[in-house]
């Protein structure tokens, strides 16, 4: 049997609750007939639509927050804990969005609070890693993946890892002006990323879903799975459109 593929998708800042349930009960209209032993289906809507998400056959799409604090409680204003998230039925939880670490400046050690926090909640953890343009043009990009993962998973229990996740966006290839990351190159990363995981966590880290995000698309998505430790695909504004996340799935799977 073909190993389990993994697809996905972040909202960010975009559907309002209508939207974002139109979305969900489309896209699992049109997937259901694969089997979930094949993918694995997640969607990380915004905050305000998670308490109508609560009807979703978590089943047949997993649903995620964007964000969550460390602590259950205190003096955090405009934050949400994970005991919050647990009330919402939230499956996922994404940590270290590159958004989150360059626009709102968070650090390599507060996504690991965070990662700590989730995965002691029982949450199954996506940690997102990317290097910048900036840090490509040094190439330092095997040394950046590296430190946000080491600093990322530090204290990482091995009986957690069947709930981490990895996503590896390149900083520079994400958003509405992002260049696609060659392929070949999206392998390259990938395999420095496992590489890194068994040196954290021994053969077990070759069972750590790494998955690909940044400027994926219907045309490239093919050779973009194909590439070594490439277990899945994060996808942006090309799966905003149920009908076209649909499309993409297909064209990998019934391949």
């Amino acid at each position: 049997m073909a190993k389990k593929l993994y697809f996905g998708s972040n909202l960010k800042m975009y559907k309002t609750i209508e939207e974002t349930n139109e979305f969900l009960n489309r896209l699992i209209e049109n997937t259901k007939d694969i089997s979930r032993e094949e993918i694995e289906l997640f969607i990380i809507p915004s905050y305000l639509s998670l308490p109508s998400t609560k009807k979703i056959d978590k089943k047949l799409c997993k649903i995620g927050a964007q964000n969550m604090c460390w602590e259950e409680q205190g003096q955090f204003t405009g934050e949400i804990s994970p005991l919050m998230l647990k009330e919402n039925d939230v499956d996922l939880v994404m940590i270290g969005h590159s958004e989150r670490r360059h626009v709102f400046k968070e650090s390599d050690y507060e996504e690991n609070l965070k990662v700590i926090s989730s995965l002691e909640h029982g949450f199954t953890t996506l940690l997102c890693i990317g290097e910048t343009a900036q840090e490509k043009e040094f190439d330092i990009c095997a040394e950046i993946l590296r430190t946000q993962l080491k600093i990322g998973l530090h204290g990482v229990d091995d009986k957690q890892l069947s709930k981490l996740w990895i996503a590896y966006e390149p900083v520079w290839s994400i958003g509405v002006n992002g260049t696609p990351a060659k392929p070949e190159y999206a392998g390259q990363m990938h395999s420095e990323i496992r590489s890194c995981l068994i040196e954290l966590f021994g053969e077990r880290g070759n069972d750590i879903p790494v998955l690909y995000g940044g400027s994926v698309n219907y045309e490239n998505s093919s050779e973009l799975i194909k590439q070594p430790n490439v277990d899945g695909l994060f996808i942006g504004r090309a799966a905003w459109n149920a009908d076209n996340f649909n499309k993409i799935i297909r064209n990998i799977v019934e391949k």
